[in-house]
């Protein structure tokens, strides 16, 4: 795989799979535009990145639910790179509870980030990927198609994402944009440290899986960065509309 001359948009940039797809495409002379919230962290992944191949990506501090974040990220993509190729929209938030414990504000807070913020953000982006007959790549989740206790709206979430990527292929085929979701099972990131896990429940939570997973190991950032750039390079000049589940069999 080869990305060179090829500008790629990532969200959720800061750390775990955001951080790893970077650095990966980094590897492979991709030109970079990463986006997150926290500055410090979104630093430390450009210099990662910048010390694989000497080019340094285009950092933006910016919040994808905030409407004028999204049409300034674009922007500044756009005014530094000339062209977008390749969008990469990573950034996702969970909040435990079912329907008898989730508040409104909670549904909000997950439903802004993961589904709003990524449609308006692919709006955006869709007419300069159009122009390179680039592609879109969402990370959504195993627990899109199954029914996961406690995270009922995170799992809502993700379905309406598998959606929107059907979607997206089908309309915008014809104007030779892919579109396509990967769908990680847990993945060895601090997604359930956010989620109020302390080291103990943590460890355990991730021992329990390792057992109960066919292939006997955990899911790593880089595993879905491998997939992620896949998906996003010419060897998947034919793969669109499709979710492509990586959680070691877990779900099986």
């Amino acid at each position: 795989m080869d990305f060179t001359d090829k500008v790629v948009l990532i969200t959720g940039a800061c750390s775990g799979i955001g951080a790893a797809t970077a650095l990966y495409l980094a590897k492979l002379s991709a030109k970079l535009a990463l986006v997150g919230q926290n500055e410090k962290n979104l630093l430390e992944t450009v210099a990662m990145c910048e010390k694989e191949k000497g080019f340094k990506p285009l950092a933006i501090v910016a919040d994808i639910t905030k409407e004028a974040d999204v049409e300034r990220l674009i922007k500044e993509t756009l005014d530094h790179f000339k062209q977008l190729d390749v969008l990469v929209n990573n950034c996702g938030i969970s909040k435990s509870g079912g329907i008898k414990t989730t508040t409104l504000e909670a549904y909000d807070i997950v439903m802004n980030t993961n589904v709003r913020g990524t449609f308006y953000l692919t709006s955006l982006a869709v007419p300069h990927l159009i122009k390179t007959k680039g592609n879109i790549v969402t990370v959504s989740s195993v627990s899109s198609s199954k029914s996961v206790p406690n995270i009922t709206v995170y799992t809502m979430s993700k379905a309406a994402l598998d959606q929107f990527t059907r979607n997206l292929a089908v309309e915008l085929g014809p104007d030779g944009v892919r579109a396509n979701c990967v769908n990680p099972g847990l993945v060895a990131t601090n997604l359930l440290t956010r989620m109020g896990f302390n080291d103990d429940q943590y460890n355990a939570y991730f021992e329990q899986m390792v057992k109960d997973t066919p292939l006997g190991r955990l899911t790593e950032p880089n595993d879905v960065a491998a997939l992620i750039s896949f998906l996003a390079s010419d060897l998947a000049k034919n793969i669109t509309g499709a979710t492509h589940s990586i959680d070691a069999g877990r779900y099986l």
